[in-house]
């Protein structure tokens, strides 16, 4: 069963799907699982085939949009505010703690890519959290970011630095593109990382190829590595791709290393967005599902 629903994160309206197993008996209460999308991607984008296998699974799961993307509301439109985006996971498990089918008491997060960063963070602050399941995650910092190409990060400060001048004094929104052909200017470059976009819009005619330029600095200020260690005893599984060109393993290991027990690092032999498809899409969400049932059925 799937339906509309839809939450308030702070004055705004988010809008999501609730799932609940076809078979709920009228008093039952089960686990919860809470998920959202990565970098600027919307709840149309691959979300429903691994809810949908969580759902199987005997999971009560909430996917949804974050404010300024897909269905929910908020302007100015693809503002990617981490900091809001964590936000906005804990209204909606507040929201679904409150359904009645739901067991507050035993809730799970997942994220992936951009959002697996998102739940490592909130898995650090927000107790309710029991598991977190974090895929091809951005776990990063502005140091780790840094390191992977130091000229690229300096000169991305200094352009981000005239933009905030320009909004200070003029108040201009400005944009640029997620991804863009060989050769235009973009926030994730490469050939691989456009055609995978350009896949995934095909199921979402609302999402946008494009954040404010404001949001980088938020992204460049966001850091779900440094107190990953106070995550326990909250579990941590992360699913890493070992051929990943946007987040590469060797940060992900990194920051895996700085968590402590209880937790499991799997590495996957593929690219960043071989995730999304069959044979990994189902090992990616049979391993969630084996995490999440370990630790709170």
């Amino acid at each position: 069963m799937r339906k509309d629903v839809s939450f308030d994160s702070k004055g705004l309206k988010c809008c999501g799907w609730l799932y609940l197993p076809d078979d709920i008996e009228a008093d039952e209460k089960v686990p919860i699982i809470v998920m959202a999308h990565g970098f600027s991607a919307v709840k149309e984008q691959v979300l429903p085939e691994f809810a949908e296998r969580f759902v199987d699974a005997r999971f009560t799961t909430l996917i949804f949009d974050y404010r300024y993307f897909g269905d929910s509301e908020g302007e100015p439109r693809c503002q990617l505010f981490p900091l809001d985006m964590v936000e906005d996971y804990r209204n909606a498990i507040t929201w679904v703690c409150e359904q009645p089918h739901a067991d507050a008491d035993r809730l799970g997060v997942w994220g992936t890519s951009y959002s697996g960063g998102l739940v490592a963070y909130l898995g650090i602050f927000d107790k309710r959290v029991k598991a977190v399941v974090a895929q091809v995650p951005s776990i990063t910092n502005a140091e780790s970011r840094r390191t992977i190409d130091p000229d690229r990060w300096d000169n991305v400060g200094r352009f981000l630095l005239q933009d905030r001048i320009e909004r200070y004094k003029t108040g201009a929104v400005n944009y640029m593109k997620v991804v863009a052909p060989e050769g235009e200017p973009c926030i994730l470059p490469g050939k691989e990382t456009y055609d995978a976009y350009m896949e995934l819009k095909d199921a979402a005619p609302n999402w946008r190829n494009q954040i404010t330029l404001e949001s980088l600095e938020k992204i460049r200020e966001f850091d779900p590595v440094s107190l990953i260690h106070l995550m326990a005893p909250t579990a941590l599984l992360v699913i890493a791709a070992e051929k990943d060109s946007l987040i590469p393993l060797d940060v992900v290991e990194a920051a895996y290393e700085r968590a402590v027990d209880p937790k499991e690092l799997i590495v996957l032999p593929i690219k960043h967005f071989d995730i999304y498809q069959d044979p990994w899409l189902s090992r990616a969400a049979n391993d969630a599902v084996a995490w999440f049932t370990k630790y709170l059925v």
